[in-house]
């Protein structure tokens, strides 16, 4: 049993010719076969890869173009929705000042109309009381003139 791993031994460490390049005619074949399973993995698998990868490549440059495309749309809508709110904030505020300026006329006018009935009121009453003093005084004098007489009277008569 000891003659068998030496022989084992002594086998594996006596040295092949050739090494790592060997340059019989497995070289070709070797060449032959690299060249086939190129061009088989090639056809099978990197093309379809390359054209998943091509594809990929392609719907993300058509997502960044149509997302752009959106972003300048959405710009364009904001700086006109913009737009028409600052137009429509002037107009409400010019609605106001107009609103303002109208209230203000009919509250002058109003005073004016208050005032003038005021004058009017004070005028009819003054008119009134001096009526009704008139009248006071009428019947002052006709009570003065009856009682002058009745006094006249009884003096007289006594």
């Amino acid at each position: 049993m000891i003659v068998f791993p030496f022989l084992l031994f002594q086998m594996l460490s006596t040295e092949v010719e050739g090494g790592l390049f060997d340059f019989n005619a497995t070289l070709p074949l070797m060449a032959l076969q690299f060249i086939i399973l190129t061009t088989i993995l090639n056809f099978i698998f990197y093309k379809p890869v390359t054209n998943v990868l091509d594809e990929r490549d392609e719907y993300i440059r058509n997502s960044l173009t149509t997302a752009s495309a959106s972003l300048v749309k959405a710009d364009e809508l904001t700086k006109t929705y913009e737009q028409q709110l600052a137009e429509s904030r002037k107009k409400a505020q010019d609605i106001i000042k107009v609103a303002q300026e109208q209230a203000q006329q009919i509250v002058s006018v109003k005073i004016k109309d208050a005032q003038a009935y005021g004058e009017k009121l004070v005028s009819e009453a003054f008119h009134q009381l001096s009526i009704q003093k008139e009248d006071a005084l009428k019947t002052l004098e006709m009570q003065v003139d009856t009682l002058s007489d009745l006094i006249k009277s009884k003096l007289l008569n006594d």
